[in-house]
């Protein structure tokens, strides 16, 4: 892995755009949680389309979608960085990991009201 930074600005731009995308495939691979996020969000898409919601509504939806995936990746990094310094069980790290995991819950609370208020109308009708 070259890590140079004198790649020039687009190459450099390049190399950081294939490391996210590296990073999105290992996380929709190997974690369950994002692979579960995922299948919702194919599945939540899938209505989308059916129910043919509103732009408006497409653009809250992808909102939450893209929030909830991108805390839950970050919640992946925390508990991946805490398990490599502390690999045994301690009070801090454990605290640490439970509020990394907090942020994911307000997240997918605020995904679940949006697809509430974006739904109900179209299924009650």
């Amino acid at each position: 892995m070259d890590l140079n930074k004198n790649n020039g600005f687009i190459k450099g731009r390049i190399k950081s755009l294939k490391f996210a995308f590296c990073g999105a495939l290992k996380l929709i691979t190997t974690e369950h949680s994002i692979i579960v996020q995922t299948t919702l969000a194919l599945i939540i898409t899938f209505f989308g389309f059916y129910f043919q919601i509103t732009r408006e509504e497409w653009l809250f939806q992808n909102i939450v979608i893209g929030m909830v995936l991108a805390i839950e990746g970050l919640n992946t990094a925390v508990e991946k960085i805490a398990d490599f310094i502390h690999p045994d069980y301690h009070e801090k790290i454990g605290f640490i990991k439970d509020i990394s995991a907090g942020a994911v819950f307000f997240v997918a609370i605020t995904a679940l009201i949006v697809g509430v208020i974006i739904y109900y109308p179209y299924i009650t009708q």
